[in-house]
């Protein structure tokens, strides 16, 4: 039997729906780890691009994010507020604004280092089954 027109526009024959609702969940996850050093979901992903990196610029951090600046400006605004990161002027090119981890912000990354763990118990997936999820999300993101 065929598809008619009208399954096209079933809620369960939509791709981004169980993406949407999955990513809601998970991010719903962490928040009880993450109130615990009182960091956002969104400034927790943050952080973890300022551990590695320890300086970036404000499009490069976007960009690495998906985050636009009108969602980046007031999240790095409130980690600055909260001593965790600094926003400088590039010494070479002062358009530049770069944002830079602090000593406290530096700090905060051994109270985050369960936090993976702690959130992949919560979640139905052996090691094998999130290797590939995060293998075809990469796919969607870099298409």
């Amino acid at each position: 039997m065929s598809e008619s027109k009208d399954d096209l526009l079933k809620l369960e024959n939509q791709l981004c729906f169980p993406l949407y609702v999955a990513s809601k969940e998970v991010i719903k996850k962490y928040r009880p780890f993450l109130d615990e050093i009182d960091l956002t979901y969104t400034q927790y992903i943050t952080m973890m691009v300022l551990w590695e990196e320890k300086s970036v610029s404000v499009k490069d951090l976007g960009n690495r994010l998906f985050l636009d600046s009108g969602t980046l400006t007031p999240l790095l605004k409130s980690l600055e507020k909260k001593g965790l990161i600094s926003r400088t002027r590039d010494a070479e090119d002062e358009r530049i604004l770069r944002v830079s981890i602090t000593d406290l912000g530096t700090e905060l990354k051994d109270k985050a280092l369960s936090i993976p763990s702690k959130v992949a118990s919560c979640v139905n997936l052996s090691k094998d089954e999130a290797t590939t999820l995060y293998g075809l999300l990469q796919k969607i993101l870099l298409y």
